[in-house]
């Protein structure tokens, strides 16, 4: 019986030894799979974290509001008139009222 040629022999002579290697070609391919094609690739892991990120930042931002809305409360409770004059510029009819604002 005679031995048929492989038409792909030259093709395969042509690449050099370690990447005829079926384990180097599976790794490659596993590695390309995992950075391009996977639910998890490489661009959407950037994509996490730039909007952990961003939401990390919008956490410590509507913390900081928080404790002014904490300290308004407070400055309601001490001092309801003075809070409306400063905040809301309510005034009786017949009077003036001067804000400084300090720098």
């Amino acid at each position: 019986m005679a031995k048929r040629k492989n038409p792909f022999q030259p093709l395969l002579d042509r690449i050099p030894a370690p990447a005829r290697n079926r384990y180097f070609m599976v790794s490659i391919l596993f590695l390309a799979w995992m950075v391009f094609f996977d639910k998890h690739d490489i661009l959407t892991q950037f994509k996490l974290q730039s909007s952990q990120e961003r939401l990390k930042a919008d956490k410590s931002y509507y913390e900081k509001k928080i404790e002014e809305a904490k300290a308004d409360k407070k400055d309601i409770e001490r001092d309801k008139e003075k809070f409306a004059r400063e905040h809301y510029y309510m005034h009786k009819d017949d009077e003036d009222i001067f804000i400084f604002v300090e720098e």
